[in-house]
């Protein structure tokens, strides 16, 4: 199996205007340097028409230890959505997304940020 490590912070691709190529809004300016990222780490990878995402999400630093030992590896159900982080991902690596004719997205709590990619 084709696997993917990104350890990055995964973030969903915002709604875009033409008045982002020149007014830098912040959330742009970080889904950019998250796709930078994205990019960097899989060095020419070639996203299969079938595929697996699965979304480790970093629990925030404010939980208590036991908060986050009761939520480690539960389902994450909070903002960002998962389809839009599922469409970062399509866009970052595809032109046209219409290619991928089947997709598992899933995101968990973790205690560190990871996207992994399998083919389907």
């Amino acid at each position: 199996m084709n696997e993917l490590r990104l350890k990055v912070r995964p973030r969903p691709k915002p709604r875009m205007t033409k008045a982002d190529a020149w007014k830098k809004r912040p959330v742009v300016l970080k889904y950019w340097a998250y796709k930078d990222e994205v990019l960097r780490q899989a060095k020419g990878y070639k996203l299969p028409d079938k595929i697996e995402i699965v979304f480790h999400l970093k629990m925030p630093k404010s939980w208590s230890k036991k908060k986050k030992a009761e939520m480690f590896g539960k389902p994450h159900q909070q903002r960002p959505d998962v389809d839009n982080l599922e469409k970062s991902i399509m866009d970052i690596f595809l032109g046209e997304d219409c290619r991928v004719w089947w997709s598992l997205t899933i995101k968990y709590w973790s205690d560190e940020d990871l996207v992994i990619i399998n083919e389907g």
